[in-house]
């Protein structure tokens, strides 16, 4: 019987992080048998995930479909996907692992991570990027190798730098990619979930109700909350809110509206109210988090 997906463990960004080079939005560095994490699997992330496997073998379980290692490949997991990795100890490859603070923060509003054809997949069945071509497999080790060295070396435009590279790697594995529509389009649940996430993106600054979106989509609050809930490990809700705090950020950093024309901008009813939403949703409050992003 599956577990329900209530008592599979979630962890943060910062359970994976080491010590040395601890972020709260972003990891890159080399993926061996050496690289060991006080975690139970399987288990679920609130963070995306890109592991580039170059040598070894075993299995990578990804919500209940079991995929071989054969590398050269490459695995991606979205926030939400419950998994379980089995690897022999000569595995070798890359990690990068990070928020969609990380790579949206900076980015437009037109720019998604669920455009990418790995992630966000409702379909659940998401298998790895199998890459034959030898240009592909130098170019994205590259990549990887140049994003390790970067983060290491912590200058001015580090983070600008890597958010370039990480977009980088994943548009060069979405060229790869191989597209199966059938597949993409399977089962009404995965269009409604689809259906959803997109109308989030396309209305994040209108502070709509899950009510509102349930009824964009012609169905009950209920409903949504629970097909969203199986497919992604996370409920409708979760998900609107996230996005509220991606767009609040976004502003703080990158503007200079101050927090009342930020709350009218994303139809914040009043400025005390948008406040204690971000407080409530951070531990700080929104003058405390811009203070802390411009140092």
């Amino acid at each position: 019987m599956k577990q329900p997906s209530e008592q599979i463990p979630v962890y943060s960004l910062d359970n994976f992080s080491s010590p040395e080079r601890k972020s709260q939005q972003f990891q890159v560095e080399v993926f061996d048998a050496n690289r060991h994490f006080s975690v139970k699997y399987p288990h679920r992330h609130d963070f995306f995930e890109v592991l580039f496997l170059l040598k070894g073998s075993g299995y990578h379980i990804i919500d209940g479909n079991k995929y071989e290692i054969k590398p050269a490949c490459v695995f991606f997991m979205s926030p939400g996907q419950a998994h379980k990795l089995e690897l022999s100890n000569d595995i070798e490859g890359f990690i990068f692992i990070f928020t969609a603070d990380f790579y949206l923060l900076n980015r437009s509003n037109q720019d998604s991570l669920i455009e990418f054809p790995f992630f966000y997949t409702i379909h659940q069945d998401n298998p790895p990027l199998f890459l034959e071509n030898e240009n592909d497999i130098q170019f994205l080790e590259i990549l990887f190798r140049k994003s390790i060295a970067e983060a290491n070396l912590a200058r001015d435009f580090t983070i600008e730098l890597l958010r370039s590279i990480l977009n980088l790697i994943l548009t060069t594995c979405a060229a790869r990619y191989p597209m199966n529509e059938n597949l993409l389009n399977k089962g009404k649940g995965q269009i409604l979930v689809k259906r959803f996430f997109h109308l989030v993106e396309e209305n994040n600054q209108k502070n709509l109700s899950l009510s509102d979106y349930a009824g964009m989509i012609g169905i009950t609050p209920n409903h949504l909350t629970q097909t969203v809930k199986i497919l992604t490990g996370k409920t409708s809700s979760q998900i609107i809110r996230a996005k509220q705090l991606l767009e609040i950020k976004r502003l703080l950093v990158h503007t200079n509206l101050n927090v009342s024309e930020i709350a009218n901008q994303l139809n914040f009813e009043d400025q005390s109210y948008f406040t204690k939403f971000f407080k409530r949703e951070t531990g700080i409050t929104p003058i405390q988090y811009r203070a802390n992003a411009l140092k």
